[in-house]
């Protein structure tokens, strides 16, 4: 049902692909095509509120761009306060008077997690102001299993080619990339 959806909406791209971690890969996932309508988002997100219903919490947490959107719809379902990060000048933070406070445990969300260094960055976030990280909630997983930290809960995991850009075979082949995502790559 999520894969439809995900096709439906258009979010599913097929093609070359420069990703925000700075890898490449054959598909990239536009959560925003789902998230521009409220009753996909809330059926997406459905399947992650339900694993997350028993897990001790008080805030979600969603790095922008991405997360924000995943982190309301979350929130919403969850009956629960929602906050995001953002980067000003380079490196991610609390703005716009959002504050943590030491011990609260916090759910970090995202639409699409392939590295983490996204929820990686807002976590350090977290940490300096003395709350805690329970889990990660997204909407994709295509990490193939590299993230370990934290209890990772997805509404669907797809097994998604990466590539290094020195490795990359769509390079090699000469098609050119597209860089859909928000983050600046340095």
């Amino acid at each position: 049902m999520i894969i439809d959806i995900l096709k439906n909406s258009k979010a599913l791209l097929e093609g070359h692909f420069l990703l925000s971690s700075g890898m490449h890969s054959n598909r990239y996932c536009q959560c925003a095509k789902v998230l521009e309508d409220p009753k996909e988002a809330e059926k997406v997100l459905e399947n992650v509120a339900t694993q997350l219903k028993d897990i001790e919490f008080d805030v979600v947490v969603g790095p922008a761009m991405g997360g924000i959107l995943v982190a309301y719809e979350l929130a919403r379902q969850l009956q629960k306060t929602c906050i995001f990060t953002e980067r000003q000048d380079g490196k991610m933070t609390l703005k716009r008077g959002f504050e943590l406070k030491k011990g609260e445990k916090v759910i970090i969300s995202e639409d699409v997690v392939t590295t983490g260094k996204s929820f990686k960055e807002t976590e350090e976030v977290i940490k300096s102001y003395g709350a805690e990280v329970v889990a990660v909630a997204c909407i994709v997983d295509r990490s193939n299993g590299i993230i370990h930290e934290r209890p990772l809960y997805s509404a669907i995991k797809l097994n998604v080619d990466n590539y290094d850009s020195d490795n990359c075979p769509l390079c090699k082949k000469g098609i050119p990339y597209i860089k859909p995502g928000s983050r600046d790559i340095k």
